[in-house]
This record gives C-alpha cells, sequence and structure tokens, in this order.
C-alpha cells in the first residue's frame, strides 16, 4: 500500500532547498526522482555539448537536469533533462527558499527511460505545453534511434514530427543536429 502525503507548493521548495536528493512536485504530491541509466546520461552530456557548442555566442542558455521549472497552471515543479532559454531567464519570484526555479524554457528535451515514458508523453508533455514561453518540447528514447519533437505554431498547436534514421537532421531550437550525434557512444 502506498501512502501519499500531500503538502503544499511552499513546503516542498523548503524541503527541495534543502535535500540531498531531488523531488519533483505534482499537485501537492513528492515524486522522488531515481538516478538515470547509462544510455540516458550520454545522450544528456551529448545534448549539451552539442547545443553549448551551437548556441555559444548567442543569447540562449542551455540548463542540465539540476534547474528546477515550475508550472504555474498544473501546480507542479520538475526537473528536465535539459532546457534552453533564448531570452532574459525570468525565476520564480519567491526566493525565500533559496531555489532558483526557472519560468521561462523555449525547448524542454527529456531523455525517455521505460519508468519515464508514460509520464513524460502524457501528464508531463501536458503541463509542458501550458507554458507560454515554450515553443519547443523534444522527446528522446533511450533505448532505441527515435526523436520526437512537438513544435509549437500557435498559441494552442503544436505539430508533431518523429525521427528514425541516424543520418536525419533534427532542428532543436536555432540548432541543427544530427540523431547519430545525440546518441554518440551510447549502445542500442
Amino acid at each position: 500500500m502506498q501512502i501519499i502525503i500531500k503538502i503544499s507548493t511552499e513546503e516542498y521548495l523548503e524541503k527541495e532547498a534543502k535535500a540531498d536528493i531531488k523531488s519533483e512536485y505534482r499537485a501537492g504530491e513528492v515524486i522522488a526522482m531515481s538516478s538515470a541509466q547509462l544510455a540516458h546520461n550520454l545522450i544528456v552530456s551529448n545534448l549539451i555539448y552539442l547545443l553549448n557548442e551551437c548556441l555559444w555566442d548567442t543569447n540562449c542558455r542551455v540548463f542540465p537536469s539540476d534547474m528546477l521549472l515550475k508550472f504555474p497552471d498544473c501546480e507542479s515543479f520538475a526537473y528536465p533533462d535539459v532546457m534552453i532559454v533564448c531570452e532574459e531567464v525570468k525565476l520564480d519570484s519567491d526566493k525565500k527558499q533559496g531555489l532558483d526555479v526557472l519560468l521561462n524554457p523555449s525547448v524542454v528535451i527529456e531523455v525517455l527511460s521505460k519508468s519515464t515514458a508514460d509520464y513524460d508523453r502524457g501528464e508531463k508533455m501536458r503541463c509542458y505545453l501550458t507554458l507560454p514561453s515554450l515553443q519547443q518540447y523534444v522527446l528522446i528514447d533511450s533505448e532505441s534511434f527515435d526523436v520526437s519533437t512537438y513544435l509549437r505554431n500557435n498559441e494552442n498547436e503544436w505539430l508533431l514530427r518523429i525521427f528514425k534514421s541516424q543520418s536525419e537532421k533534427i532542428k532543436i531550437g536555432n540548432c541543427e543536429i544530427v540523431i547519430e550525434d545525440i546518441y554518440k557512444k551510447v549502445k542500442i
């Protein structure tokens, strides 16, 4: 039997600022995050390298999974695998907990595993798509050459593209990246 204790966002942020492990917050519930597999970590590392190299001389910033993101419409907080912000970084104004909480990513990237795929494609995706600043949501499978990208066409319309070939190029933000480079050193 699972016991769920509901806490407020203020309590979550206070505890998260002092915690040794990261936890996400979903409408009153705190969910501890587990460590990631080798393939997941390699893909995230490759993405951060490729995106930073591409965006180095721009005003865009690339953030790894230690930057907390707030979903105001979902009453939730998450640690996306990679985020890009291409405008002034906006942080939640409530700084009393000592955490920087991002509000305005342009691009969010999640690397999927068996344990997270359903959540990343379902409830979490619905929360991401409510962010007014978000222009692209990218899902990368850690076990096969499979990348999906959702591009915002207008306020409530998203275009889905699926990439399955290693030689295809995907545009992430303003960067064009070969799928094979995302999976560099990953055994698929």
